[in-house]
């Protein structure tokens, strides 16, 4: 079993409830839009991470992690990128993603700053996107997921409220 904490969109801005919440995961994934090396490094040094840039992203974080990780955990094959658009109406890029490679039993994506959790039968492939937990951006509260992988199953979802946007600045 592997407990992962989800998280995007920090566009610079670690929260350190994340700390918190995610002392008692084994990885740490991030959908993008981190916005500074130092978010990186922040986090590897906590957890092992696995991350994608997001369109904020400079070259130096483009340098360091790719634009789609496709990886497996247990046994689900899982697929992260930012920019997804919404499920069933994707975007180009993922679109042809999954064309060329196939679809992944967890898809997960950043970009909305809106907090998703739903089964795309299309693909039959669960897609979640845990909102955004920086400052930037319009939405009002900052959220991250939590949650387990055993076996083949996802399981113990959890979704996480950090507080408001405009709250620890």
């Amino acid at each position: 079993m592997k407990k992962i904490g989800l998280l995007s969109d920090t566009h610079g801005f670690l929260d350190p409830k994340i700390y918190t919440y995610f002392k008692d995961v084994d990885e740490i994934w991030h959908a993008g839009d981190i916005g500074s090396l130092d978010v990186i490094e922040e986090l590897r040094k906590f957890k092992p991470l696995r991350a994608v840039f997001g369109n904020i992203d400079d070259h130096e974080i483009r340098r360091e992690v790719p634009e789609f990780n496709r990886f497996q955990v247990e046994g689900v094959e899982v697929l992260i990128t930012h920019i997804a658009g919404k499920p069933g109406k994707y975007s180009k890029p993922l679109y042809d993603e999954l064309q060329l490679n196939g679809a992944p039993k967890l898809f997960v994506c950043g970009h909305s700053h809106i907090l998703l959790v739903q089964m795309d039968r299309r693909y039959n492939m669960l897609w979640m996107n845990p909102g955004a937990c920086g400052f930037k951006g319009f939405h009002k509260v900052k959220t991250i997921l939590r949650f387990e992988i055993s076996g083949e199953k996802i399981e113990n979802l959890e979704a996480i409220e950090l507080g408001l946007r405009s709250d620890e600045r």
